[in-house]
């Protein structure tokens, strides 16, 4: 395998960029050695600028649901980007798209659209804040909501990737409000709002988490957080940034039967373009400008490319590509699980629909405690030996597996072979 280009461009990059990177988590710090650079895509498949060819299961951190480059998307992009990039203004596609958002996810009644899954928490919580009056807001360990400061306390993902308990350059007034709890712990929060039930203006929850790998909620623990925040009059915010339109077409939301006050999104709703989301019940939504008093704006927000990619992707989202993601993502659970089992190595797989979480220990993995048991050593060497092999992870233990449609059974099997070979001492 070349690496000569990638090396080279590493090298170039460390003196001109921040780590050589622009998100810290592709910078293979977690698995050590150096990044690869992508050069194209194409279905399942990347290339690096080597000309390595990878079977992809990162997928822009979920965001390519359909694979790489699908020609229909690239089609309709290719006409809107020929008639302008940006104009600061409506566009009917950002209607079109708002309105299949409505449709399909339980919560959303009205839709403002960001650029980015941390702007959209980050408003969720400002208009969650504006509407109730309070100040305070409940998370999770392990649960990522993006950088911005309030949540960068006990945050999963990059984080827990680089073992590092909150950031620095966040002052103390600004998680102030902020109260931290264990994921999956129904008591925990029923006694919080026991004693500052009137001060919580919000419970936010990645309700299936994928950034502490894939944990899912225990039974009745969404529900207990939908009635603590109804009791209260607090807001109850989903951040499906990663879930939405990825485990089906209403989210998590829609396969759990619990519907939160407000919902963020972002990924699959820009077809791999930068958005972002935020939505959920009409009351709620008209806190903010120009509806009412909270103020939020973005010069590229309703992008007209971002829109259309989102836009194109979601109409070509059915119920049977929804069931070929859940056929492919199962076998390839299975595949690896057998791998596992045939090597004598300890693993615990966590999957919801195409997403999958990989786990160097025993036992269950229900909270951020239990997930940090992995051995993030183990995965390093697994990562490595599976890239040589040619199908590219995550960079890190703690982040998720994501199948695209355009994963087959051809691509499922050489990964579960190559799982094998890579989990054999």
């Amino acid at each position: 395998m070349k690496i000569g280009k990638s090396e080279s461009l590493y090298s170039r990059a460390s003196k001109v960029m921040v780590g050589g990177v622009s998100s810290p988590v592709r910078a293979f710090k977690a698995v050590g050695g150096k990044p690869r650079f992508i050069s194209r895509g194409k279905g399942p498949y990347i290339w690096d600028e080597d000309g390595n060819r990878h079977i992809d299961f990162v997928c822009s951190w979920g965001a390519i649901i359909l694979g790489h480059a699908d020609p229909r998307v690239m089609s309709y992009v290719r006409r809107r980007t020929l008639s302008g990039t940006s104009f600061g203004a409506p566009t009917k596609d950002e209607v079109l798209l708002a309105e299949r958002i409505c449709a399909s996810v339980p919560s959303i009644e009205k839709v403002r659209f960001v650029n980015s899954g941390t702007e959209a928490t980050m408003s969720a919580v400002r208009a969650a804040r504006g509407y109730t009056g309070r100040s305070k807001v409940v998370k999770f360990e392990g649960c990522y909501h993006g950088h911005a400061d309030l949540f960068l306390a006990k945050a999963g993902s990059g984080l827990a990737t680089f073992d590092i308990p909150a950031s620095a350059g966040v002052p103390q007034g600004a998680i102030g409000d902020t109260v931290t709890l264990p994921f999956n712990d129904a008591e925990a929060v029923e006694a919080e709002f026991r004693k500052e039930g009137d001060k919580i203006a919000a419970v936010i929850v990645e309700p299936i988490a994928g950034n502490m790998g894939v944990v899912l909620p225990k039974k009745g623990f969404l529900r207990s957080l939908r009635e603590s925040c109804t009791d209260s009059g607090a807001v109850l915010v989903f951040d499906e940034v990663i879930t939405g339109f990825r485990v089906g077409p209403g989210g998590a939301q829609g396969a759990l039967k619990v519907k939160p006050d407000l919902t963020t999104l972002g990924k699959v709703i820009g077809g791999g373009f930068p958005v972002g989301a935020y939505g959920g019940k009409k009351d709620i939504m008209a806190s903010v400008s120009p509806e009412g008093p909270v103020y939020q704006a973005g010069t590229l927000s309703g992008n007209p490319v971002a829109m259309a990619a989102g836009l194109k992707t979601l109409e070509l989202l059915d119920a049977k590509g929804y069931a070929r993601l859940e056929r492919n993502a199962k076998a390839l659970e299975e595949g690896i699980r057998e791998a596992a089992d045939r090597e004598g190595r300890e693993m615990t797989l966590n999957r919801f629909g195409s997403m999958l979480g990989l786990f160097f220990c025993g036992g269950e993995v229900t909270d951020f405690a239990s997930a940090k048991k992995t051995d993030a050593g183990a995965y390093g060497r697994f990562f490595w030996k599976m890239l040589r092999s040619g199908v590219y992870l995550p960079p890190s233990a703690f982040e998720t597996l994501f199948v695209s449609l355009a994963h087959g059974d051809a691509e499922v099997k050489k990964t579960a072979s190559a799982a094998g070979a890579a989990l054999r001492e």
